[in-house]
């Protein structure tokens, strides 16, 4: 159970899960590139409390109420879709509005992000399928290792969000609202499937 297989598998299933959480941070990054330590860990955080909690919510949903669930899961692309044309729009809408103004964006609120959060973690629910076989620790461990590691991949996407955001200044937020919109229809794209 405990082997080197297990933790990398969990390894590699955090960092294909975190790709759109990943290309948010960069998102959220350039739209805000003074953005500070603290909140860029919150940022990161929120992300990560996500893509921990969607795992176990998928091997709970297996083990307890499979049928309701199983037709439930094909409105998870419409969901991610909805969730992040909404949040990227947003995005769009300010920085064309805004197009010429000198002024820095404002902060993603804590809504906008728990919405990116549910939007980017939902594909993760079905990673609770494969583990489904697992009992409720190595299951918690497989989660928190999935949290950790996108934890870390959206610190290194805020960082690189922040980075190239003072060169884009005004262009940032209608760049930031673009990859959220592609990354929606990704999501849909995917999940139909």
């Amino acid at each position: 159970m405990w082997t080197l297989r297990f933790f990398l598998n969990s390894i590699l299933f955090g960092a294909g899960l975190a790709m759109d959480a990943f290309s948010v941070s960069l998102a959220n990054g350039l739209h805000e590139p003074t953005m500070k330590v603290r909140r860029t860990c919150g940022i990161a955080g929120i992300f990560a409390m996500f893509q921990t909690a969607m795992p176990l919510i998928g091997w709970v949903c297996v083990h307890t109420i499979r049928q309701l669930f199983s037709s439930a899961q094909r409105f998870i692309p419409w969901i991610a879709l909805l969730l992040l044309l909404y949040i990227g729009g947003k995005m769009l809408y300010d920085g064309i509005r805004h197009k010429g103004a000198e002024e820095e964006a404002a902060a993603i609120g804590l809504s906008g992000l728990l919405l990116q959060g549910v939007a980017t973690s939902i594909d993760a629910l079905s990673v609770g399928f494969t583990i489904a076989d697992s009992t409720w620790l190595p299951a918690l461990v497989e989660s928190l290792i999935i949290g950790a590691v996108t934890f870390g991949i959206c610190m290194a996407g805020l960082w690189l969000g922040k980075r190239f955001g003072t060169r884009f200044s005004g262009k940032a937020e209608i760049l930031g609202g673009v990859i959220l919109i592609g990354i929606g229809i990704e999501i849909f794209v995917t999940g139909l499937r």
